[in-house]
């Protein structure tokens, strides 16, 4: 298993990517990626979504919100700058075919991760995704080609949560949404939380130690920059 760091590219550029990973791990040229990236503001609708959950396209300052359809999972959500997004593309037939287990071994990993800082997150039942006292914390809309998995998740970092106030959330009625840094009350550098994921990732899925000592946690992440 590798990961590569995108930095910040389009949803679309994005897209690209995880065809490109997915045909390499379907054929096994390559072993099981997981893209951690940004992107642009960005609003994105999956199979099951609706419409009338994006309640305006045009931010605070009046520019308009790219709006892209997508074969995830899921309803509406919103990416943007300082959200960790996550495209892990695993090979489920060599991992029991169970796409309900991955859901949650991948909500596990985001618990995980948020429980490094203390921040207690948990699951909802019925619901797909990270919660925690405060509101959502991360997102999950999935896809799977031929046992190969696709999209992934979207946990907020230093997210600006006004975003999330111009669309349902998930397609959620009255669905509060929270970050890292909110729950906090300080800034968490992404380089950081990304590193902190991995690890947490590699425990879930690989049954490696996951412990990360947090003295030993510089800014500068030592995930492979991709140059695809």
């Amino acid at each position: 298993m590798r990961f590569l760091d995108l930095g910040r590219i389009s949803f679309q550029e994005g897209l690209k990517k995880q065809e490109k990973a997915l045909q390499e791990t379907l054929h096994r040229q390559e072993p099981e990626t997981v893209y951690l990236l940004e992107h642009p503001h960005v609003f994105t609708i999956g199979r099951a979504g609706k419409a009338e959950n994006i309640l305006s396209r045009k931010d605070g300052t009046g520019q308009s919100i790219e709006l892209v359809a997508t074969n995830r999972g899921g309803d509406v959500t919103y990416h943007g700058p300082g959200q960790l997004i996550g495209y892990p593309h695993l090979d489920l037939r060599k991992r029991g075919r169970d796409v309900h287990r991955f859901l949650r071994d991948l909500e596990k990993s985001l618990i995980q991760t948020a429980a490094h800082y203390n921040v207690k997150a948990f699951v909802k039942p019925g619901l797909t995704g990270v919660w925690s006292h405060k509101g959502k914390l991360a997102s999950i809309g999935i896809g799977v080609s031929r046992w190969i998995t696709r999209h992934g998740f979207a946990l907020n970092v230093n997210t600006d949560l006004s975003y999330f106030k111009l669309i349902r959330p998930c397609g959620i009625l009255n669905c509060p949404v929270t970050s890292l840094s909110d729950l906090l009350g300080r800034p968490v550098e992404l380089d950081e939380v990304k590193k902190v994921f991995q690890s947490s990732f590699e425990e879930v899925f690989e049954g490696r130690s996951g412990v990360v000592d947090r003295a030993s946690i510089s800014c500068k992440s030592w995930i492979i920059p991709s140059r695809l």
